[in-house]
């Protein structure tokens, strides 16, 4: 159908109004929602290649997760039922920007975007204390916990929090993922971080695969 390949390509140029108008049509001629998102996914990974070449920068990806957001309300319909990015393949995520930076941009991205491709969302903002990270799991249960940094100097944060991850025996429960304008792998494998996410597309395809990790087999398969 042609409709899903110009979604794609709708989300890539930042065409709303037309991946709107696609998306809405798709779902009254009973497009599977998982057909429609796997196009929105596509064209999000091909923005995100853009912003990776230069091509695009945060004003755009900011834009992207707010068309993103508004798609989904026409989506939510089908999510509810038994489309793979509902329930069943989806994962609780806990993000926040670690304690003494209060940048939140690139956080707000990955919020908007893990929303738009179906998961759970806690966001605890910024300045986020390792104490309240650690509630959060506690509450929450979550199978990811994201933490966003853009100063360097708030590395030890990082550690912190980690610490007082195995302080409350809470670091085996979670897959941590961190990511930000200072974040970097080397920095992820220093600090013990299970995963690094350079881009808010890397952090959506990281949230999915660990969601797809999850997922009990299909009984007809058992």
């Amino acid at each position: 159908m042609n409709e899903l390949g110009n979604l794609a390509m709708a989300l890539c140029t930042l065409n709303g109004n037309e991946a709107k108008r696609l998306v809405k049509t798709m779902v009254e001629e009973g497009v599977p929602a998982s057909q429609i998102l796997s196009q929105c996914h596509a064209g999000m990974a091909s923005l995100g290649k853009r912003f990776d070449d230069g091509e695009c920068f945060i004003p755009e990806l900011i834009l992207a997760g707010k068309i993103m957001e508004d798609l989904m309300g026409d989506l939510e319909p089908l999510l509810k039922g038994s489309s793979p990015a509902s329930e069943e393949g989806a994962a609780r995520v806990v993000l926040g920007t670690v304690q003494n930076d209060i940048h939140n941009i690139g956080k707000d991205i990955v919020a908007m975007m893990l929303r738009g491709s179906g998961h759970e969302v806690i966001d605890l903002g910024i300045d986020v204390a390792p104490s309240r990270f650690v509630e959060a799991i506690q509450i929450h249960k979550p199978q990811v916990v994201g933490m966003s940094v853009l100063l360097t100097t708030c590395y030890k944060s990082i550690t912190n929090t980690l610490e007082a991850f195995r302080q409350a025996g809470v670091r085996e429960q979670v897959a941590v993922m961190v990511g930000g304008a200072a974040a970097s792998q080397l920095l992820a494998d220093k600090t013990g971080c299970d995963f690094y996410g350079q881009t808010a597309v890397d952090a959506v395809t990281i949230v999915s695969r660990i969601a797809d990790s999850q997922r009990p087999a299909s009984p007809a398969n058992g």
